[in-house]
């Protein structure tokens, strides 16, 4: 029989089984749990491969609770829903009070919250915790967003510190986020972030090759180069290398094979509607999130295109001859310039919450643990950070002089791959509406005050004034019939 483990790792699917074996990796023994016994095996054959890791396979959840030592640790990486509080009660019959579980699922932050408050009736902690880094972050380092009890993240925080990817003169890609779901929370924005970035990647790849004309292999050559300077991150790399992929099963290159269909998981929705309730503004976010649902619409593309071809509109409506030198810096300026954009919305959508919640949570720590592990992790992350080391109550990450000059360098750039893209009937729904978030936010006066004449004509809503205090009602329609 071998030695108590010291933490336990119950739904072993990919990520379930590359984080037990990064946890083992690291010197921790683990138990392991699976309602599906063959994956317990198949966990711990790979542990065997892998370098003979200390991972132990249990196949009910009795024998696998009593081999941890206590107060016992147990991550849950099960399918977010009913499977975690499946899981949940399966395991806790045989726990006890102090032990705690993890769940290290995409999870509703309330559902988290909900799971705290019903397990500290049992005497159990709880934490909900994010795992950012897909299958390769899980095995060889993922940031991670453990929030709820503090006291069930000191248990475990000598693990996390290990197992999280590690970053050179910033450390760890781990800290405690906060109380109640707020892990789950940052872990969903994190992910509406992640959409805006990739719905940009994607339209600068379509304003360069459906008007700049660039081959796939100009196009990887492009994003490697951007890969080494300011754009330098993980979505950036595995676009180029996706451009260099050829076709197994054909000619030519796989990117081109691949149906323009995108699937979505969830967090990218809850992203948008949060900042719906929150009253943020996250068009770059909510752009991202409407191309999705149109792309699905397929078929109804293919025949809207046969509609508007036989009026004369092709794919591109201009055949403008650019200078492609100069297309591909233009592009790569939009890019970054939107990016920042996507990424104030998401940071203000998250102090938002924060207030709502009495969380507290260090906007520039979140800027820290996603500079490395996770699936937005980009050089520019530091300069976040930065940006809110200067200033912790910086209102807009727009405003902090670094990256206000920054846009300002940009934003002739900016405006004509936009203008380009509209002349050739190329959407660019993400760039786009981060140039209108910009060109709103940073304007003294804008045209809501005929908005809001209109809702007092109508409804009596009534309206304030900028020479006088008060609120004011007029009958316009009184007065326009005069």
């Amino acid at each position: 029989m071998a030695p108590p483990t010291r933490i336990g790792l119950a739904g072993l699917a990919v990520m379930g089984q590359n984080l037990a074996l990064n946890i083992a990796e690291k010197g921790f023994p683990i138990s392991v749990y699976n309602r599906t016994t063959s994956k317990v095996d198949e966990t711990v054959e790979r542990a065997k491969r892998e370098g003979d890791l200390p991972v132990y396979g249990f196949h009910d959840p009795e024998s696998f609770v009593q081999s941890i030592q206590k107060p016992r640790v147990i991550i849950m990486l099960v399918k977010a829903g009913a499977p975690v509080d499946q899981t949940i009660k399966t395991l806790s019959a045989y726990m006890e009070k102090g032990d705690c579980i993890i769940d290290g699922g995409n999870e509703w932050y309330e559902n988290t919250e909900r799971r705290e408050k019903e397990m500290s009736g049992l005497g159990l902690l709880y934490l909900g915790m994010g795992v950012s880094g897909g299958e390769e972050g899980a095995r060889n380092g993922p940031s991670l967003m453990p929030g709820g009890s503090f006291e069930a993240y000191k248990y475990i925080e000598d693990i996390l510190l290990k197992v999280a990817a590690q970053v050179p003169d910033s450390g760890p890609c781990v800290t405690y986020i906060g109380k109640g779901g707020s892990g789950n929370f940052v872990k969903m924005v994190h992910n509406g972030i992640e959409y805006g970035d990739m719905q940009l990647i994607a339209e600068a790849y379509d304003v360069l090759k459906s008007v700049g004309k660039l081959s796939n292999e100009e196009l990887r050559s492009v994003f490697s180069e951007w890969n080494k300077g300011e754009l330098l991150s993980f979505l950036i790399e595995i676009t180029a290398d996706i451009f260099g992929i050829k076709d197994d099963r054909g000619e030519g290159y796989l990117v081109d094979k691949v149906l323009d269909k995108t699937g979505m998981k969830g967090t990218g929705k809850w992203t948008v509607q949060q900042a719906a309730e929150l009253s943020v503004a996250a068009p770059t976010i909510a752009a991202s999130l409407d191309s999705r649902f149109l792309s699905g619409l397929k078929e109804e593309r293919v025949e809207a295109a046969k509609v508007f071809k036989s009026g004369g509109f092709g794919d591109i409506l201009t055949d403008q001859t650019v200078d492609k030198a100069k297309l591909i810096d233009d592009v790569r300026q939009a890019l970054y310039a939107s990016k920042i954009c996507s990424y104030a919305q998401g940071m203000n959508l998250i102090r938002a919450k924060s207030m709502e919640k009495g969380w507290d949570l260090k906007l520039g720590e979140l800027a820290r643990i996603w500079k490395g592990g996770c699936i937005i992790r980009a050089i520019f992350l530091d300069r976040i950070k930065k940006a809110y080391d200067r200033n912790p109550n910086l209102s807009n990450l727009l405003v902090d002089p670094e990256f206000a000059k920054e846009i300002i360098d940009r934003q002739s750039a900016w405006r004509r791959v936009v203008c380009l893209a509209i002349n050739s009937g190329i959407s660019t729904p993400g760039m786009s509406s981060s140039l209108a978030y910009f060109d709103t936010y940073r304007r003294e006066r804008l045209p809501a005050n005929l908005v809001q004449s209109q809702r007092d004509y109508f409804g009596a809503h009534t309206y304030e004034r900028v020479d006088m205090e008060g609120s004011f009602h007029t009958e316009w329609f009184k007065l326009a019939k005069l």
